[in-house]
């Protein structure tokens, strides 16, 4: 297969200069693990503090990795991104909140994004984080099978009740919606939840979508019997699948409670989970709908290789391919580029109540290998090209 992602012309074609070189120098101050924990330190310090650090957050680390403070603030990119054939996923990046307020609060504020994107070709897909609608430790609670207080069972029911409402509104409009995963002990609670939804609101087409986070060793499996029951209830399946990003968190959790880690022995384990989960999925597009979340080369061209040999069409609706906004645009915009569906996950919100996110994604890059270094060779490779 052709290695189209060497094409640096079009990765960042949208970038202009000072983007380059701002890209450049981010991911250089990222590849210093030392320097990000030092940064990390600060930046907390200085938002609890309430220092006035947003400009410099906004104009650095903010505008590589998010699309704007508000829906009508991400526009711009997502127009300039969709004339190059990449679409987008507002995704509403406000973290950590608790209490019924700022649950209902997302709620308003997904089912204000699905009305925004109704209109725009370039915004297929809507998304949500289930703590974004509930208390972690209910879904571990429903999840273990524990008893509720009748308070409690009051409050999961508001819990199903918001994930109902912007599924059935999401149903209405023709958007998918994609439910992101989340650590291992809450998410069978969710699990079964957005089965329920699934049953409700894929009958004809696919509009509710789980994740599976194959770092996991069992999670092909799961999607093997959620298969089965696809079949026999009649309704389809949608899934994101990506590799994960609770590692540490989920190793450290089975340590200290004493049972097995859920998370594969290894990274090519779960390269090979991942790539498994995929190849199902596509040899079943009868019924399972694909959003490959990934930033790994080899899976990419894996998956494209997987279409062409089962004769799908790069542009078939029911294959995605998903990078974040500020990464991997080797793979996304050259991917689009060959006719492939694209779609960048574009965070938003006010610069403050993003921090958690960005901070995240900060760490994660520097914690895993390769990425960091490919991203700053690519970027090095179109400076020299640009001679700049």
């Amino acid at each position: 297969m052709d290695q189209i992602f060497e094409n640096t012309a079009t990765a960042f074609a949208l970038k202009t200069d000072s983007e380059l070189e701002r890209a450049y120098f981010l991911f250089k101050m990222i590849a210093n693990e030392p320097l990000v924990r030092i940064g990390t330190a600060m930046t907390n310090f200085a938002i609890k503090a309430h220092l006035p650090v947003e400009g410099l957050i906004r104009a650095t680390v903010f505008d590589h990795f998010c699309g704007g403070v508000s829906e009508e603030d991400c526009l711009p990119i997502v127009d300039r991104m969709y004339e190059k054939g990449v679409c987008s996923v507002l995704d509403y990046s406000v973290e950590g909140q608790e209490g019924d307020d700022p649950f209902d609060s997302a709620l308003e504020k997904i089912l204000k994004i699905l009305d925004f994107v109704k209109e725009r070709d370039a915004i297929p897909f809507a998304v949500f984080k289930p703590t974004g609608f509930g208390r972690f430790a209910l879904y571990e609670k429903v999840g273990a099978g524990e008893k509720l207080t009748e308070s409690e069972a009051q409050e999961w029911q508001r819990v199903i009740n918001r994930f109902d409402k912007v599924c059935q509104k999401a149903h209405d409009l023709g958007v998918s919606l994609l439910i992101d995963g989340e650590e291992s002990w809450m998410q069978d609670a969710a699990d079964h939840l957005i089965e329920d939804l699934m049953r409700t609101y894929n009958t004809e087409k696919t509009i509710v979508f789980n994740t599976l986070q194959m770092y996991r060793w069992d999670r092909l499996d799961y999607l093997k019997d959620l298969h089965e029951k696809a079949k026999k209830e009649g309704f389809k399946i949608g899934m994101k699948v990506v590799r994960g990003a609770y590692m540490e968190k989920e190793n450290d959790r089975a340590k200290e409670k004493g049972y097995p880690t859920p998370i594969c022995a290894s990274k090519k384990a779960t390269d090979e989970n991942f790539d498994a989960a995929v190849a199902y999925m596509v040899e079943n597009l009868d019924t399972i709908s694909l959003f490959a979340g990934t930033h790994n080369e080899a899976s990419s061209y894996r998956l494209m290789e997987l279409m062409k040999n089962h004769e799908i069409a790069s542009n078939d609706e029911r294959v995605w391919f998903g990078q974040l906004f500020g990464m991997s645009d080797h793979i996304s915009f050259n991917l689009a580029d060959q006719g492939f569906n694209v779609a960048k996950y574009l965070p938003f919100g006010p610069v403050r109540d993003v921090m958690p996110y960005l901070i995240r994604r900060a760490e994660e890059n520097t914690s895993v290998a390769g990425q960091t270094t490919r991203e700053l060779n690519l970027l090095k490779i179109e400076k020299k090209r640009r001679k700049i």
